[in-house]
């Protein structure tokens, strides 16, 4: 018989049981199975069939999919990176137990990652808020952002309705797209909009006094358009965003006008690309990014940002992950449906093809990636460039990666002519040096937390850190 594959499973059974304030005894009886039966499975001792996973998913109506791509994994990732910090060698915790704390107690295991977020921050001699209701330093505001989209699968429905709202408004009107947008800033909020020569790096300015909406005529069109999206965003999902905000566990500070910011770019990826039609495109032209751009009248990130937001009810898209990372390996965007695990306190692996993609600009490098617990996935990757066109200009070079599991590939057009069975089309890659137990790599830039060096004057290794003890 089929099992589902996720490890993690139970725990959520648990949360959603007691949630409804049940006993095991009385959902053992509604599914038809021994209490003992489903305590083994809550404690994650036995794996559950397909058929009993939708039995479950039935009963408590919920997707199935959201039984088994919970955020579990990802916060155990996240500890893991925290525990594997030296000021952690001598507490000889373990892979299972780490796991127990994010499956038994995700609230406490939260508030561990808050304590060591402060406990980095203190370490790099940045000040903590002198008193509460103070705002939180800009670093953990944004951390904060990153587990709000996650825990929210980064899809809001409200932000979804409101966006066909005004699309339909906006269609309604006969113009195109571009030219109905304008008319519609200007009939309902009473903004002109106005291609303007604004001072370096402002690419949008709201002129209250005149009503006048300036955007700068260096911009692309698709960022022009993107940020015309935004405004009517701010402006006619102002209750909606509000509410959003209101209802979730972000912290006071700067978090809230981030999630703001956040949001608005959401509302306008939606009206852009509406839900339908978009997924629809997404199925036909099996997730062709350029060709989705050029569809919708989109960039390359705007395209891939609209993907990981496919998480309708009864319409969803594939479960994908994305990351953005400059040259030096900051990750500046990480969110995650696909299971894959995105460090959260340092850079990814170098293996990984994000870093790759930089040494061929602005082509798609596909790779299939497996992490260290045989998790296997199709990613892919593309340079990206951010800067206005002034002669002699400042850019900056991005990378942009997206990816799902790997029994997804094949709805990708990007995997075409890749044998995914071949182990040689495999490259194994892992979340961080500092807790990768890859002993043979010889790129680590770190030595793994839980090894010592044992080192022989006799032999010099290509790579020190990979012959340890």
């Amino acid at each position: 018989m089929v099992e589902a594959a996720e490890s993690q499973i139970g725990g959520r059974i648990k949360r959603l049981r007691r949630q409804r304030h049940l006993n095991q005894a009385d959902l053992a009886q509604s599914l038809g199975i021994s209490a003992s039966y489903l305590n083994l499975i809550e404690h994650n001792r036995r794996k559950v069939t397909v058929p009993l996973l939708f039995s479950i998913a039935g009963y408590f109506g919920v997707e199935p999919g959201e039984l088994v791509d919970g955020d579990e994994g990802r916060l155990v990732g996240d500890l893991m990176e925290a525990f594997g910090d030296d000021i952690f060698a001598d507490s000889d915790l373990t892979n299972l137990e780490i796991r127990d704390l994010a499956t038994a107690n995700p609230a406490a295991a939260r508030a561990v990652l808050k304590l060591y977020d402060r406990y980095r921050l203190a370490a790099a001699g940045a000040p903590a808020p002198r008193s509460e209701g103070e705002a939180e330093p800009f670093h953990l505001a944004t951390d904060a952002i990153s587990d709000f989209l996650q825990a929210s699968s980064n899809h809001f429905p409200a932000l979804e309705d409101a966006a066909e709202r005004v699309r339909a408004d906006i269609d309604n009107s006969g113009d195109g797209f571009e030219a109905a947008i304008r008319t519609y800033l200007f009939n309902v909020f009473g903004l002109e909009v106005r291609l303007a020569s604004l001072p370096h790096g402002i690419a949008r300015q709201l002129d209250p006094a005149r009503r006048h909406l300036l955007i700068s005529d260096l911009l692309p069109a698709e960022s022009a358009s993107f940020l015309l999206a935004q405004q009517i965003g701010q402006l006619a999902a102002d209750t909606e965003m509000a509410q959003i905000i209101d209802n979730s566990d972000l912290p006071e500070g700067d978090a809230p006008a981030l999630a703001r910011n956040v949001l608005s770019a959401y509302f306008a990826a939606a009206l852009i690309m509406p839900y339908a039609p978009f997924l629809k495109a997404c199925r036909d032209y099996r997730y062709d990014i350029e060709r989705l751009g050029r569809r919708f009248g989109a960039s390359f990130e705007q395209v891939c940002h609209r993907m990981t937001t496919l998480q309708r009810k009864g319409a969803s898209g594939i479960p994908l992950h994305l990351v953005r990372t400059d040259i030096a390996g900051n990750i500046s965007k990480r969110f995650s449906l696909s299971g894959i695990h995105i460090p959260r306190h340092s850079g990814a692996c170098p293996r990984w093809n994000i870093y790759a993609a930089f040494l061929a600009p602005e082509r798609i490098n596909v790779q299939v990636s497996q992490m260290p617990d045989g998790q296997k996935f199709f990613c892919i990757a593309r340079t990206i460039t951010k800067g206005d066109y002034r002669y002699n200009a400042p850019r900056r070079y991005l990378s942009v990666g997206l990816g799902c599991a790997i029994h997804h590939a094949r709805e990708l057009i990007y995997s075409d002519g890749i044998d995914l069975s071949s182990e040689q089309q495999v490259v194994p890659i892992g979340v961080g040096c500092r807790i990768c137990p890859r002993l043979e790599c010889g790129q680590r830039a770190h030595p793994p937390a839980d090894h010592r060096f044992r080192i022989d004057d006799s032999m010099r290794p290509e790579s020190l850190y990979a012959r340890m003890s």
